[in-house]
């Protein structure tokens, strides 16, 4: 086991945030956790998990010590007539295992392409796109306590999936009442934040495949193409090329996508918006409530394009805050805060809507 001291993250995060891990110890193997959780000098330090990078915002140095989820491995683990089940270690990259899934006959995840980050942070964000969370393909997952080395696995009603949301995102006794995977039948109401790590995921991927096609983009594809029974790949290609479209590569332009949750409201409290705002973007969801489109709201209190110090909001994009001062000069952590801040604010004036930040804050 090797511990980098005062490791530089900027290559680690997605906005390109210029910051150091005071230690950093990278994980290949449950063996590995073990072996930090053996060592006197490090197993009763503050643990942070660090994925891809992709949905996190440093507003400075790291003092907890960092495990660099580097465990890779992507299989079929099972077939049955239903389904197939394809693993993943949490150190793949997401966008990679899914257009493996395609190569390998195998579609489901088509509608999540090109979505940044690891395998591992998957779950932890209930990540989704055009139609499709993680939760609608998730079959279970390896984690491994923290704190005991304990390996353990949650299956589906385990995570506590949410819009963007899993029992990942919740410390002990947040109100939030969650099986805990320690004792499968037990009730309290114990998150994992900051307790486990995540070291496998697996995906049932149906092979009565049918496609999602049902978000104005997709909609839109069919429209212009006139192929109106995409296959898996062709929406595979129509996702990666609208997402190029609207949305800036991290490689060249630092963000962490989509930076606030599309806020949900009461069919009430959507007229009432809609009486003062006519072109509303919003969509009527299943158990009735309407989803509001953040990125539609920040463009219109006219932040597009705006910036505080280097973070800005993107100009094709009011959802995406972005490092304008590239690797030389990056933007800090505070001052995308300070942006994000200044967002909720006048979003809340003028709608009465408090938009929540994606990203987990560092």
């Amino acid at each position: 086991m090797l511990v980098e001291h005062n490791y530089p993250l900027q290559a680690h995060n997605s906005f390109g945030i210029s910051a150091k891990a005071t230690q950093l110890v990278r994980i290949h193997s449950e063996a590995d956790v073990l072996a930090v959780l053996a060592d006197p000098a490090l197993r009763d330090f503050p643990k942070f998990v660090l994925g891809g990078g992709s949905n996190i915002v440093l507003t400075g140095d790291v003092k907890a010590l960092v495990l660099k989820a580097e465990i890779k491995g992507m299989r079929l683990a099972a077939e049955t007539e239903k389904a197939w089940i394809v693993e993943a270690g949490a150190g793949d990259n997401w966008h990679e295992l899914v257009a493996w899934t395609l190569q390998n006959g195998w579609p489901g995840l088509e509608n999540m392409a090109l979505i940044p980050g690891s395998v591992g942070a998957s779950p932890v964000q209930n990540i989704g796109a055009y139609g499709v969370e993680l939760q609608d393909r998730f079959e279970s997952l390896d984690a491994i306590d923290l704190r005991t080395g304990q390996v353990f696995t949650l299956n589906h009603a385990q995570c506590a999936f949410g819009y963007r949301d899993s029992v990942f995102k919740h410390g002990a006794n947040t109100g939030r009442a969650e099986t805990n995977p320690m004792n499968s039948g037990a009730s309290s109401h114990m998150g994992l934040a900051g307790r486990a790590l995540i070291t496998r995921v697996r995906f049932h991927l149906p092979k009565r495949w049918k496609p999602v096609l049902d978000y104005a983009d997709l909609e839109r594809k069919i429209q212009e193409t006139g192929i109106t029974a995409p296959s898996a790949q062709q929406i595979f290609d129509w996702v990666c090329e609208v997402r190029r479209a609207k949305l800036p590569d991290p490689a060249v332009i630092g963000n962490a996508g989509s930076f606030f949750k599309n806020p949900t409201v009461t069919p009430e409290q959507c007229e009432d918006i809609i009486a003062r705002e006519p072109k509303l973007v919003h969509y009527v969801l299943d158990d009735g409530r309407i989803k509001l489109a953040a990125g539609w709201l920040i463009d219109a209190c006219g932040w597009k394009g705006k910036s505080v110090g280097n973070a800005g909001v993107y100009e094709k994009q009011a959802l995406v805050l972005v490092n304008r001062g590239g690797r030389d000069n990056p933007c800090t952590g505070g001052e995308v805060m300070t942006l994000a801040k200044a967002i909720q604010t006048s979003v809340y004036e003028r709608f009465g809507i408090l938009l929540e930040p994606e990203p987990v804050v560092v």
